[in-house]
């Protein structure tokens, strides 16, 4: 008999709320059923182990990432938007560090394909159209974006920037201000 109450999506949110307070990392099936006290096999019929609850976890954070930068991306562009989109990262990171990790899941290919991921490079792509950035290009660029953005959120959460002055939101918004310089004056290849 499944406990009244319990379904998946609960489930799911728990964990995500979970890998908030306690990392993304120690989020385990065994973690979430001690929240719900209620023995693990009860969960099993929602969930079908730890890597599948990550998973889910993984695809909630894609979606309210995606949700989070469509809406803040509604009539921007150039640097507005960038700056935008890259906010939007940054903030999702520092409110939800568990559920961010989640996003950077390596999810396999059919799953990624049906995920919010697709909407990320789509949205970040629709940035790249103020630059008038095309083809491969606008690929390179997305990747640049990415690792950009992800790269410096990282050392920012891992404390990497908490020894030095100036302050980091500083240069985050130094570092937006070269990507813009950047993305107007993408190089050509020679």
């Amino acid at each position: 008999m499944v406990r009244a109450g319990l379904t998946t999506e609960r489930l799911v949110r728990a964990g995500a709320e979970l890998a908030d307070e306690v990392g993304f990392d120690q989020v385990t099936v065994s973690a979430l059923a001690r929240r719900f006290d209620v023995k693990v096999a009860s969960l099993y019929s929602h969930v079908r182990n730890s890597h599948d609850l990550k998973t889910r976890i993984a695809l909630l954070a894609l979606e309210e990432l995606a949700d989070r930068a469509a809406d803040a991306l509604a009539g921007r562009a150039g640097k507005d938007a960038l700056t935008a989109l890259a906010n939007v990262y940054r903030d999702y990171a520092r409110g939800h560090p568990g559920r961010y990790a989640a996003a950077q899941l390596r999810l396999d290919p059919a799953t990624a394909a049906a995920s919010a991921g697709v909407r990320h490079a789509q949205l970040t792509r629709a940035v790249l159209r103020g630059y008038d950035l095309t083809g491969t290009d606008q690929t390179h660029a997305v990747r640049l974006l990415g690792s950009v953005f992800h790269g410096y959120v990282g050392l920012e959460m891992g404390g990497g920037f908490d020894h030095s002055a100036p302050d980091t939101q500083e240069t985050w918004e130094r570092t937006l201000d070269a990507l813009d310089a950047l993305l107007r004056n993408w190089p050509t290849p020679s």
